[in-house]
């Protein structure tokens, strides 16, 4: 049997196995993520975006939380709205 995931974490990355060489780095704020399940469900979201390389969560339960977003291009912002809002979460203002 496998480790068992932290149902405690604030934070969460998701960084797949290909090392690109050229990337882009943007931050937005989420606001209505309370816990590590939204975490992990803002994660999966904008992961699935086309060219998205790492997803990190700063998780600020009662305020606004941090998704920091890396990529091979920049992403229209429209496209991590999507994203959040499939989650089930709002990007702030």
């Amino acid at each position: 049997m496998g480790p068992q995931p932290n149902t405690h974490t604030t934070s969460q990355r998701f960084t797949p196995s290909e090392d690109d060489m050229s990337t882009t780095t943007a931050s937005y704020s989420i606001t209505g993520m309370t816990c590590a399940h939204c975490v992990a469900a803002v994660t999966e979201e904008v992961s699935r975006l086309d060219g998205v390389s790492a997803v990190e969560v700063d998780l600020n339960a009662g305020g606004d939380s941090r998704v920091t977003v890396t990529s091979t291009r920049p992403l229209a912002v429209e496209a991590i709205r999507a994203a959040v809002d499939e989650a089930g979460y709002t990007l702030a203002s």
